[in-house]
């Protein structure tokens, strides 16, 4: 095989390997949110303001398999025990298998929250009063769809 035939063939390689989609966290509430990007590592705050997204490119994490990109409505309230929402996620092949879920507590009772898959035959999310309905929130959608969490979405 020649050199040529070689690079040729990693840059035909090159679109499918960056054909990965984002996680998004789109605040429609009126107060600011607050979240934190964790795996095997927590990342730093960031502050979404009323009518603001937050957004990352769709990720493995060698350390803990996942990602969690978890909200609460308090300032630092990471480290302080606030209630949170946990929109998990995890990058395996060509899917992405995403998650909801709420501890210590619902931050967002009241209002709805949706995960919404950009890929149109992907299943979505909806906790109409921001509890979870119960049972598993597990759900799967090919790994270029951006997957997108709305925060005091005006429906499910």
């Amino acid at each position: 095989m020649h050199f040529t035939t070689v690079i040729a063939s990693l840059a035909a390689l090159a679109p499918l390997a960056s054909a990965v989609g984002n996680a998004k966290v789109q605040n429609h509430c009126k107060d600011p949110v607050y979240l934190w990007s964790v795996g095997g590592t927590v990342g730093s705050q960031q502050t979404i303001e009323p009518g603001k997204e937050y957004s990352e490119p769709l990720r493995h994490d060698d350390k803990s398999g996942g990602v969690s990109l978890k909200i609460t409505t308090k300032e630092n309230g990471l480290y302080d025990g606030s209630p949170q929402t946990n929109f998990a996620y995890t990058l395996d092949g060509s899917n992405v298998w995403y998650d909801l879920s709420d501890v210590f507590g619902d931050p967002f009772s009241g209002e709805s929250l949706v995960v919404n898959p950009s890929k149109a035959d992907c299943p979505n999310i909806c906790w109409a009063s921001g509890v979870s309905p119960g049972a598993s929130q597990t759900k799967t959608c090919t790994s270029d769809s951006d997957v997108t969490l709305t925060l005091c979405s005006d429906k499910c």
